[in-house]
């Protein structure tokens, strides 16, 4: 059995790390790199880096910072925010990220999951989906949430993997910083229509949410940020209790 996986994410804007709810009100949360060598030490899977102004302000990821963060730490690494060609992701692959994580340039140029994943391997592409729901039905948004669109969450993690997506990173809008909990129920709508990991994202405010996000929602992984940047649930701790609830996890 697969143990499953849990991940700090580091929102990063003007090389601070920040954190807002429902993708607006950002505060500070602390640098990056500390941050970083925390989460390492403290038994995280993995760390997720995500530049959140970088396709808004059209610029390319912060790869000094990126390679900061790299020496930092000893655990698979995602690097995302303002990635739109084989180029992009060979500088951040060559500066310590072993992952990298697409967005709004995978949804304007899907062909950009094929070429990616054809040159550097599926289990190198994660594609992150931030999904508002609305009347009832989820839909993509773009640029940060900032930019809405009529695609449907669910063929759109379908298109993704069929493209060579290795990965899919769900954000709910809806549930973004709320610490209500992750969005369970269209958690486990993805994993039952994709053959790839689903990575939850937006809601964890308890050890519970994520027990939930395992148990109710298949997640593969529970990504979090301001529960673990301003130290509301230790790493630790949290694994221990999922392990205590049957939620293998490595420690």
């Amino acid at each position: 059995m697969l143990t499953k996986r849990i991940i700090p994410c580091l929102d990063i804007k003007n090389g601070r790390t920040v954190k807002g709810v429902n993708f607006v009100g950002l505060r500070d949360a602390g640098d990056p790199v500390e941050l970083a060598k925390k989460y390492t030490n403290s038994g995280a899977d993995e760390l997720v880096f995500l530049d959140i102004s970088a396709t808004e302000e059209r610029r390319k990821t912060l790869i000094p910072l990126v390679r900061e963060v790299a020496k930092a730490i000893n655990i698979p690494f995602t690097v995302g925010g303002g990635i739109s060609s084989v180029k992009d992701v060979e500088l951040l692959l060559r500066n310590g990220a072993d992952k990298v994580s697409v967005n709004s340039s995978a949804v304007k140029n899907p062909d950009l999951i094929n070429e990616l994943s054809a040159k550097f391997g599926s289990q190198c592409i994660v594609v992150a989906i931030d999904a508002k729901q609305i009347d009832g039905v989820w839909k993509v948004h773009l640029v940060g949430g900032k930019q809405p669109t009529e695609i449907n969450l669910f063929d759109w993690a379908k298109e993704a993997e069929q493209r060579g997506a290795g990965e899919i990173l769900f954000t709910s809008m809806n549930n973004d910083g709320t610490k209500d909990g992750f969005a369970n129920d269209a958690l486990f709508e993805l994993t039952q229509l994709v053959n790839i990991p689903i990575i939850a994202s937006g809601g964890a405010g308890t050890r519970e949410h994520f027990l939930e996000g395992f148990q109710k929602g298949k997640a593969d992984a529970c990504l979090a940020a301001s529960v673990f940047h301003f130290d509301e649930i230790q790493v630790p701790d949290l694994k221990d209790y999922l392990n205590q609830n049957n939620i293998l996890m490595r420690v």
